[in-house]
């Protein structure tokens, strides 16, 4: 057995929409080391798109915004057996029409990015309460840092309720479970998703100035952080967020952006 021991274990992860997903590289992470992984995708559009890439996986179709297809998701997955773990991949909002102030954005806009963002999480885990084997892992995937980053608009604040709701669930689900709950706060990240963000590459890259190594953070690194979250091995880790970021959060005066902001000539 593996250190992770994940062998013939049950993954459920929701939130695949392409080659470049933080949910991809979870899943295949989770498959290497003996997973059974169960792909979540929004409709059967999307999973006419993923053929080639799921090939013969079990998928779930799954569009949060609708009540009722949590619920047959979590009725589907009983031919699976009991779910060991659970990953929560999604985010969404509007931008369509640019960026706004903070205090411009609209109600729809943020109600409904709040629901599919972070009170889906709440929503996937009721549903699938019945289906978890009592030592379950569920995780999410979150924000490394709440500075006020105008390109990331008002998902900064929707990802903090997405941890409140971590914790929450942590201690509800103890009443009668072992079940447990916890975030992986990602640092910026090249994704397709985020590519669609207007200004977020000279973001990314300054990020990657701010890391205490220089070097950008990879998809692949969340994954491994989640993987491990989702092994018996994090057992006693519960109602947490796990800051993956390569230090960016704490690198606040490195030295060559001090130089740079103060002497920009140079």
């Amino acid at each position: 057995m593996s250190f992770l021991q994940l062998e013939q274990k049950c993954i459920v992860i929701f939130g695949l929409a392409n080659r470049k997903s933080i949910a991809w590289a979870i899943g295949r992470t989770l498959e290497d080391a003996g997973a059974r992984v169960v792909y979540g995708v929004r409709n059967a559009a999307r999973r006419k798109e993923l053929d080639k890439l799921l090939e013969d996986r079990p998928v779930l179709l799954c569009d949060v915004e609708h009540e009722e297809e949590i619920a047959a998701a979590a009725e589907a997955a009983a031919e699976f057996g009991p779910i060991d773990g659970l990953v929560h991949s999604i985010a969404f909002a509007n931008y369509a029409d640019g960026f706004r102030p903070f205090h411009e954005v609209r109600r729809t806009d943020f109600l409904q990015a709040t629901q599919i963002s972070a009170f889906s999480f709440v929503e996937l885990a009721r549903a699938f309460k019945p289906r978890f084997s009592p030592d379950a892992s569920v995780v999410t995937i979150g924000i490394s840092s709440y500075v006020t980053a105008a390109q990331y608009g008002y998902m900064s604040p929707i990802k903090s309720a997405l941890e409140g709701c971590v914790r929450f669930l942590a201690k509800s689900f103890s009443a009668d479970s072992e079940v447990r709950f916890n975030s992986v706060n990602a640092g910026p990240l090249k994704t397709k998703a985020s590519a669609g963000i207007p200004g977020y590459l000279e973001n990314y890259l300054f990020a990657e100035k701010m890391t205490y190594r220089k070097r950008a953070l990879t998809t692949q690194e969340i994954a491994n952080t989640a993987a491990f979250l989702l092994s018996p091995r994090a057992s006693g880790i519960n109602g947490t967020g796990i800051l993956v970021n390569a230090g960016m959060d704490s690198n606040y005066f490195d030295e060559e952006l001090v130089r740079l902001a103060m002497r920009p000539e140079q």
